[in-house]
Formats: structure tokens, C-alpha cells, sequence
């Protein structure tokens, strides 16, 4: 493999990696903008109060300004009701139609606005950075004609994620739509994973080795995917908090806990369970022979995070759901399913992967 490949290999690897981190930055921003109440800092989108640059003071805004943008709200939502109608989501649409939820316009806050706005700003740097990772894609086609074909599909999966979080504007942080939210925030990530790992391979030799054991992989399949509902069932706890903070008017915020439903104490024991199936999965990794394999590693920073995301769900649990634990509870979630999968991309091989030394 000559000189010029190897380097565009290491600046796509570089790229893709960078671009791993900056969403995984925008995911703690997002949980800043949920556990400070800052989602509706601005009420439209792209812009924020009709200008790229939003305003200080509520003095710089029209007088019936939360009119106005309630009305473009509406207008947003009348379409995505009929688009939903169209999609066969009769249920969705009539929920969304007849919610008086949305039509609470909330009123300036140049804090949350900026809260907002900056979470924005973060989307739209990964935006770029995404777009740079397909550039730097297509000079791979002729080493791998998928990697770039991913890598467009994932700035398409960005670009739909960007008007998704539209509609979670426009429907005034409808719950579900938050959640889809996240899982495609966590979808993106993964394939970001993957396009660097393909990438990986692309200037190493893969040398298969039959004495890795296929139940390791299932196991983690299983732990991944519980992992995932962990986080969507996480997103429902966190609607009953809100719904919970307003009933209390934001106060008394140790008594919030004892007021949420069966899904805080399932989210709370489903996390002990998930433990117990990754400890014993590190034991195994262990005792078969990982231990100099970066299998071995990976599963330490895996089960290291599980442990820190019961500690900080526990934190909330006993000291009054602290606004600050709550984003870092969500960045640790996700951070445990990137490493999972990791971990399942090194599994599926099942081999050994050296350096290539050899030339084109």
C-alpha cells in the first residue's frame, strides 16, 4: 500500500474519530439544554427568534412575539400531523393535534436562549465535520467502495436528525420525539464507529484465529441491546421528572423521586442487571485468553462506565436529582453502547488483526 493511501487513510481515521467526539459532546450539551429546562430557548428553527445571532434583552423582541411564534409552530406542526396521517401514524398525529402542551409559548429567558442557541452552534460545527468525513471518504473509494457510501449515509442520518430536533421545537419538546431524538444521536455514533473501523482494517492484515469463542459475541449482542432500552427507558423516567418538576413548581426537588412511577424502579434495577451480565462477560474475556487483546481493555473502560453510571444514578436518587449529574447520567449511557460497540466490532471478526507492511 503506497505512501499517499496510508495518509489518507490516517486523516480519515483522524476525522472520523474527531467527529465521534464532537457528538458525543453535543450529547452532553443536550442533556445541559434538558436538565436546565433551556429547550425551548428558542421557539423556531433554524434560526432563534428569527435571527442567527439571537437577541440579550426581551426589549430587542416584538410585543406579541410568543404569538408569533406559536403560529409558525402550528404552521410546522399542521404539516407534520398530515405527513404522519399519510405514513399510517393516525395515533401519533391525533396525539400531537389535540395536545394543549404545545401550545404553552414560554417566555424570553436570554440564559436558555443562549443555552439553546450554543447547542445549535454544536450541531452545526458537527454538521461540517460529518460533511468532512465523506470528503475524506471518497478518496478511499478505490480501497473500500462501502466507505464512503456509509459515510454519505450518515450525513444523510445527520441532516434527518437536524430536522427531527425541528420538531421537537416545534411540537414544544414533545416526549417521544425526544427520544427518537437520542436514538438516532446513538445510531449516528455507531456508524461513525464503524466507517473508523473499516477504515481500521483497510492498512492491516487480518489473520483469522479459530479459539475465539462465538458465545461472547451473543452475550454482548444481548448486553447491548438491553443497554439501548436502559437509555429509552432512562428517556421516559426523564419525562416523569419533568412532568413531576412542574407539578412542584421546580421546588422541593428531594421529594421529586418518591412521585415517579414503576419505570424509575424498573430503570433502577434493569441497571443491576445489566452489571451482573457485563461482569460475567469480563470474566470470560478474561479467562479466555484476552488478556493482551485490546478486547481486554475495551471490556475494562465498559464495565468502569457501568459502575460510574450507577453511581451517578444513584446520586440522583439519594441528593434531590442534582441538575448537574443528570446530563453526565446521559453522556455515560451513551458512552457504554459506543463502547459496546466497539467491542462487537473487534468480536465479529473473531481474528487478529497486524500491521500491513506491504506495498501497492
Amino acid at each position: 500500500m503506497n505512501q499517499k493511501t496510508l495518509k489518507n487513510i490516517s486523516s480519515f481515521r483522524r476525522v472520523s474519530l474527531i467527529t465521534v467526539i464532537a457528538v458525543y459532546f453535543l450529547i452532553l450539551v443536550g442533556g445541559i439544554v434538558r436538565s436546565s429546562g433551556s429547550g425551548m430557548g428558542c421557539p423556531d428553527w433554524p434560526k432563534c427568534f428569527g435571527c442567527w445571532v439571537p437577541p440579550t434583552d426581551a426589549s430587542q423582541l416584538p410585543e406579541n412575539y410568543q404569538e408569533v411564534y406559536l403560529n409558525k409552530r402550528l404552521e410546522k406542526n399542521e404539516r407534520f400531523v398530515k405527513m404522519l396521517h399519510a405514513l399510517g401514524f393516525h395515533e401519533k398525529a391525533e396525539e400531537i393535534k389535540h395536545d394543549k402542551a404545545i401550545l404553552i409559548e414560554g417566555e424570553f429567558n436570554a440564559t436558555k436562549t443562549w443555552i439553546e442557541y450554543l447547542n445549535r452552534l454544536t450541531g452545526a460545527v458537527i454538521g461540517l465535520l460529518v460533511i468532512a468525513t465523506f470528503l475524506y471518504s471518497w478518496k478511499l473509494r478505490q480501497e473500500d467502495k462501502l466507505l464512503p457510501l456509509l459515510s454519505f449515509l450518515n450525513l444523510g442520518l445527520v441532516i434527518f436528525q437536524g430536522w427531527i430536533g425541528s420538531i421537537v421545537v416545534s411540537t414544544n419538546l414533545l416526549h417521544w420525539m425526544i427520544t427518537v431524538h437520542m436514538i438516532l444521536a446513538l445510531l449516528i455514533v455507531c456508524l461513525l464507529l464503524y466507517v473508523h473501523y473499516r477504515a481500521y482494517k483497510l492498512n492491516h492484515v487480518v489473520k483469522l484465529k479459530t479459539d475465539r469463542p462465538s458465545h461472547l459475541f451473543v452475550v454482548l449482542i444481548i448486553g447491548f441491546v438491553l443497554m439501548m432500552l436502559q437509555v429509552v427507558w432512562g428517556t421516559q423516567v426523564r419525562e416523569q421528572v419533568d412532568m413531576v418538576a412542574v407539578k412542584f413548581g421546580n421546588l422541593f426537588r428531594a421529594e421529586w423521586i418518591d412521585h415517579l412511577g414503576i419505570d424509575f424502579l424498573i430503570h433502577r434495577s434493569f441497571s443491576l442487571l445489566l452489571l451482573g451480565i457485563h461482569l460475567w462477560f469480563i470474566y470470560k474475556v478474561y479467562r479466555l485468553s484476552y488478556r493482551k487483546s485490546s478486547i481486554l481493555k475495551w471490556s475494562q473502560i465498559m464495565v468502569v462506565l457501568i459502575f460510574f453510571e450507577i453511581i451517578t444514578g444513584a446520586g440522583m436518587a439519594y441528593f434531590g436529582i442534582p441538575a448537574f449529574l443528570q446530563p453526565i447520567h446521559l453522556l455515560v449511557g451513551s458512552l457504554i453502547i459506543g463502547v459496546q460497540f466497539v467491542i462487537l466490532l473487534q468480536l465479529r471478526d473473531q481474528k487478529k488483526i497486524v500491521l500491513n507492511t506491504s506495498k501497492s
